[in-house]
């Protein structure tokens, strides 16, 4: 008797069978949280199918090193990817990735239930979805509920500024909070202004919060205006006047880390923080930080940066009929809200409704808001030179060596060549 069949006799001895043929699946995935609770359901897919899913972790950048060699090649090594928004146009326009469209049409798999922003950043292009949404990493304002609740702030506040003190609807409110804050060793805000990434992508939130945005339906710039030179003045003053001693320089963790001590009222930064605040190993502050959207310009707008990554076939898959078997298991319903459970950020708006999971994190419904008001950041061939570009001219800014329309018109200069030579901007 050979192995195959001793398998085969030990399967139906405990009352499953394996597969006609299981297959290895690799998997490339960046070290993050949401890769850590992947980890943990994988054993699941692997008894309930007989495949074995080996999963290569590496740091973010690595990562597109590490990818475009497997993906150029007829047959590479890697059987499924996540892709960050930021390779999404350069990926399928290379036209690297597998269209998903039939097969989600003959398993009937609902990707209404997606939130719609999502789809549009990592799931959708053209029309044709390549993606389904992995996790998403939009960022909200987290604040001090307890330095909000305190009656003498609440006082002194009103006084000041004719206004109470609360949750901010506006993000005229939310400035006026930063300044009052700023006092007896306490910023009133911390910020990640390291750049090209940290710098970029938590401005955008002050642009989307001005009523701003990067461009328009036809990829004209909508972002070299009075909103777009306001949101570069706040930003450099909440760092230079309002925010710690190099925080210019600070990326996200270090950022997290003045929040968390409780030295900042508040600080912008992404949703998967918000766990974080209550890890009394991690935290001086668990129990009084919130999140909420990036207020907008009225109570009825948000500001909120969208940030996601998508599961993904590429053309050079060894198994695609195996690697969608995988991304239709961890993307059902079952198992996306156990992911959630374990304190992943899903992208489906059942799993942010569910009942178990609000019971489990309350602030589920303001995650979910948080995306349903987000604004997406420019997905094209050229996003990662966009993002260099942005870290570099608003750098300069801050450090008060370019103004903010110097720095708003360099931008606008190579943001209109990078559209131009993607075929964009006519």
């Amino acid at each position: 008797m050979n192995m195959r069949t001793l398998l085969l006799a030990s399967a139906v001895a405990v009352g499953f069978s394996l597969p006609a043929s299981a297959e290895t699946l690799n998997i490339l995935m960046e070290g993050v949280p949401d890769t850590e609770f992947v980890k943990q359901v994988v054993p699941e897919f692997e008894a309930k199918t007989g495949h074995k899913v080996n999963l290569e972790v590496v740091n973010y950048a690595e990562m597109h090193t590490k990818l475009v060699p497997q993906l150029v090649a007829p047959k590479g090594s890697y059987s499924v990817i996540v892709v960050d928004f930021y390779w999404v146009g350069e990926f399928t326009k290379a036209g690297w990735l597998q269209p998903l469209d039939e097969r989600i049409a003959k398993d009937k798999v609902d990707t209404s239930v997606y939130v719609p922003a999502l789809m549009d950043l990592v799931g959708k292009v053209d029309g044709v979805t390549y993606m389904l949404p992995f996790y998403n990493y939009a960022m909200g304002l987290t604040y001090r509920t307890d330095l909000l609740a305190d009656a003498k702030n609440q006082a002194d506040f009103k006084a000041k500024y004719g206004m109470d003190l609360g949750v901010p609807k506006t993000w005229d409110e939310y400035l006026k909070q930063v300044e009052f804050f700023t006092r007896d060793g306490m910023h009133g805000v911390v910020n990640q202004g390291l750049r090209p990434d940290p710098i970029a992508m938590e401005w955008s939130n002050y642009l989307f919060a001005n009523g701003a945005e990067y461009h328009d339906a036809d990829w004209n710039p909508t972002f070299n205006n009075e909103a777009g030179v306001k949101a570069v003045e706040q930003y450099a003053t909440a760092i230079n006047k309002y925010g710690p001693v190099g925080s210019a320089s600070f990326s996200f963790d270090e950022a997290f880390n003045v929040m968390a001590q409780g030295q900042a009222y508040s600080y912008i930064t992404y949703n998967f923080f918000r766990t974080a605040y209550d890890d009394p190993a991690k935290s001086a502050v668990v129990g009084k930080v919130e999140i909420m959207p990036v207020p907008g310009p009225t109570p009825e707008t948000g500001g909120s940066l969208n940030g996601a990554w998508g599961w993904a076939i590429p053309k050079s898959s060894p198994n695609s009929d195996a690697a969608w078997e995988f991304i239709k298991w961890i993307e059902s319903p079952e198992i996306a809200k156990k992911r959630a459970l374990l304190g992943g950020s899903p992208t489906r708006t059942d799993v942010f409704d569910d009942a178990e999971v609000n019971a489990k994190y309350p602030y589920a419904q303001a995650l979910k808001q948080m995306l349903l008001t987000s604004h997406n950041f420019p997905v094209f061939t050229y996003t990662p030179q966009l993002v260099e570009v942005l870290g570099r001219e608003l750098s300069l800014a801050v450090a008060g060596e370019k103004t903010p329309k110097e720095a708003l018109d360099a931008i606008q200069t190579e943001f209109v060549e990078l559209a131009k030579k993607d075929g964009k901007l006519k």
